[in-house]
């Protein structure tokens, strides 16, 4: 188990994991639909499946990729301590998981499931095709809090959506940072990033329009919620970690690329989902 939850990075979970909660708890809170354990168990199960499967088959996907760069030669498979096909089987099975979680939820969920997985494990071939790559990735994780909120009332809301967006624009902004580091590499082996197609200094300004743009996304709810003082605290302080990445990260300077990407960027989901649930459980 130790292995697995290190090939597919589970303390990464932590970035959309916030955001899906938000979602579930803005359906329960603002609408007639009551909290059941069942379905917020199921719903954590979709997650955590759902990122398991999309991190697995990367790692399979990329393994020879990965192998060649100093940086990822590390990584399990090409390290050795998970074969290729061990990481498929872990790929199959939480996508199984998956489907069967979403049709115990309702039948929207299960009819859009497919749609999901096809999503999550798209991304993995898109930095071969394009450097639209991270937008993918946004999109993969940006489903996360749409699709708690239908898991509890199967039905759509802008609301959502607009988180759903926040985290599109945010976990493209930050990916693109954490592309930095892979840059030159990429360029030789023709691989497609918004750094190594751009440079480093566009790519920097391209993740800072993608995060103002995250910012407005997280601030454009206060006008369809009863939102109080503990929500404008979270919007201020996700939009002081989203400053503070770009603050310490420069294409002559990555050498704080790992705290602009897991430490920041996990405090900024964590933060702003208990300042969410503070303003709609404290009135």
């Amino acid at each position: 188990m130790k292995k697995y939850m290190s090939l597919v990075l589970f303390a990464h979970s932590i970035f959309a994991l916030p955001f899906a909660i938000i979602g579930f708890f803005l359906a329960v809170e603002t609408t007639d639909y009551q909290f059941e354990w069942k379905l917020f168990l199921l719903m954590l199960l979709c997650m955590v499946t759902a990122r398991n499967a999309a991190m697995a088959f990367n790692r399979y996907l990329d393994r020879d990729i990965d192998a060649l760069n100093p940086r990822t030669a590390v990584r399990d498979i090409p390290a050795g301590r998970v074969s290729a096909q061990q990481a498929l089987l872990f790929t199959i099975i939480n996508c199984i998981v998956f489907m069967v979680a979403c049709y115990f939820i309702n039948f929207l969920c299960f009819l859009l499931a497919p749609i999901a997985l096809f999503v999550i494990l798209f991304y993995s071939y898109m930095k071969r095709i394009s450097p639209l790559c991270h937008i993918v990735l946004g999109i993969g994780l940006g489903l996360a809090p749409v699709g708690a909120y239908l898991a509890v009332t199967g039905v759509f809301n802008i609301v959502p959506i607009y988180y759903g967006l926040a985290v599109l624009t945010w976990v493209s902004g930050f990916d693109i940072i954490y592309a930095l580091q892979d840059e030159e590499f990429d360029k030789a082996n023709g691989l497609n990033s918004i750094p190594a197609n751009f440079g480093g200094k566009t790519a920097l300004r391209i993740s800072e329009v993608l995060h103002v743009l995250s910012f407005i996304f997280v601030l454009l709810p206060i006008f369809y919620l009863p939102t109080g003082i503990f929500y404008y605290i979270g919007v201020a302080l996700y939009g002081f970690l989203l400053i503070y990445q770009h603050r310490i990260v420069s294409p002559t300077d990555l050498s704080r690329v790992d705290r602009a990407f897991m430490t920041t960027n996990g405090i900024a989901s964590v933060v702003f989902a208990v300042f969410f649930l503070l303003d709609i459980w404290i009135k």
